[in-house]
Order: C-alpha cells, then structure tokens, then sequence
C-alpha cells in the first residue's frame, strides 16, 4: 500500500528524574529532508536521529522536537568566601563612616556571587536509549497517519485512472466512426494518406500503457510517488499528441477529460512518499 507525506506522532520518555516529549511531523516535500530541535547538549545525537528516521521514512520534510518536560532540581551553591568579603567590607565601611549596622540575611544573599543557581544538565547520551525507544513510538503514530492518507490517496488516484480508461475506450470508438464514415467519402489513395495523418494507435497504446502502470504502483509498498509524477508527465505528452493529431470534438473533450484526471493524478503524486 502506498503512503502519504502528511503526519504526525508523538510520545513521553522517563529516565529517572527526567521526562521529556518527543514530536515528529512531516509534511511533502520532494526529498528527505530532516531537521531537529532539541535541548542544550544533544546536537551529538543528530547522527543516530536520522539514521533512525530513515528506516520508516523514504520522503517528506520532517520536523522532530525533544523537550525536557522535569528534570532534577537545580543545586543552590553557597560561596562562603564571597559572602565573607561583602561582611568584611560593611565592617569597614562601617567603623570608616561611623555607619549604622543595618546589614540583613536577606541583603547579604542577595548580592552577586553569594549564592549560585548551578543549573542540572540532561546528559544527552545517558537518556539515548529512552529517548531512542521514544522516537520509535513516535514514529509508529507517524506513520499510522501516513498510511491512512495512502489509503485515501489510493482511492483517488485509481479513481481517476479508472475514468481515464473509459475516455481513452470513447476515443478509439470516435476513431473507428470517423475513419469508417471518411472511407466512404475519400478515394482510397486519399483515405490512406488521411488514416496514415490520424494515426494514433502508437500513443494511445502508451497512454493505455501508463494509466495500468499507474494502478500497478499504486499496490506497491515502496516510495512511488516521483514515478508517478513523472508517467503522469509522459501522459500528459501522450494526451496532447492525440488532441493534435485528431481534430474532432467528440475526440476533443475526451482529450480534455483526460488532461483534468492526468493533472489531478500528477498534483495527488506531489502527496505520496
């Protein structure tokens, strides 16, 4: 079954005192193309990321977040010296200006350097094998998404492909009339000559060819959608040719017909993986 682009998937880790969340999203893009918010620290982990996307994941442009939710508390640093010279310093001030001692707890802590608010890092690879499992799950729900919207895809596109065979069927039944109404009309040097001009047996043959390739790709279960985009191209080519080379109106707005569901089958390839 093909997969779309779109998704998204998420999911909590615990390592200790940490949690934190992890978040994937991806949308279309032509490529792979990955990029990470992480926290402070984990840039180191970028490596294995990808390398982990890249197994379930062939196209799309994906987002993935890690955000560290708790961790352990900071640790409060009391520096003994420095508080010791802003004392020393009020006693001077003191007895040199004959200056009330008013000095408080709370002043005194308050000054730079008397205490320090030492900040607990995540070790990046110490919470890997958490975070590791958390990106798996993540992904898992990622792609829930993607083969839902495969799903739909698959629907549409075959939908289309199918209308286009009953168009390609209109135009050879239009051909067979015109070319058994022109063979009563025209000498038989000039009928060939004109069923030589209107020959469209070879692209009609390739158009039919491209439309089966079309639903045979859309069982598949590898990326299909840049070969899609480019048969719905060849169609296209295929279509136009057998609009030029046979002028008739019944034969026209099949062409038109064909050119809507072609262009609608290359913009849906846009959204498969």
């Amino acid at each position: 079954m093909i997969k779309g682009m779109t998704g998204f998937g998420s999911a909590q880790l615990v390592k200790g005192k940490n949690r934190a969340t992890v978040e994937i999203k991806s949308v279309n893009h032509r490529y792979f193309d990955a990029s990470y918010y992480l926290p402070t620290g984990f840039a180191s982990l970028e490596n294995k990321i990808y390398q982990l996307l890249q197994k379930s994941i062939k196209r799309g442009r994906i987002t993935l977040s890690v955000r560290i939710t708790k961790k352990p508390d900071s640790v409060i640093t009391l520096n003994k010296a420095v508080a010791k010279n802003y004392l020393n310093a009020a006693q001077i001030l003191q007895k040199t200006f004959k200056l009330e001692n008013d000095l408080k707890l709370s002043d005194l802590i308050n000054m730079p350097g008397v205490l320090e608010n030492n900040e607990v890092l995540v070790k990046a690879e110490s919470i890997w094998p958490e975070m590791e499992k958390g990106i798996e799950v993540a992904l898992n729900n990622l792609m829930v998404m993607r083969k839902k919207e495969g799903k739909s895809l698959e629907a549409d596109v075959g939908d289309k492909a199918k209308k286009m065979l009953v168009q390609v069927k209109k135009i050879r039944t239009r051909t067979e009339a015109i070319l058994k109404q022109k063979k009563k009309t025209l000498t038989p040097e000039e009928f060939k000559s004109y069923q030589k001009n209107i020959d469209i047996e070879e692209e009609m043959t390739r158009l039919t060819h491209y439309i089966e390739e079309v639903k045979s790709l859309l069982t598949k279960t590898v990326p299909v959608g840049k070969k899609m985009d480019f048969i719905a191209q060849e169609m296209q080519r295929e279509t136009n040719t057998i609009g030029s080379k046979l002028q008739d109106s019944a034969v026209s707005n099949a062409v038109i017909a064909l050119k809507s569901k072609i262009e609608k089958i290359r913009e849906q390839s846009q959204n498969i993986e």
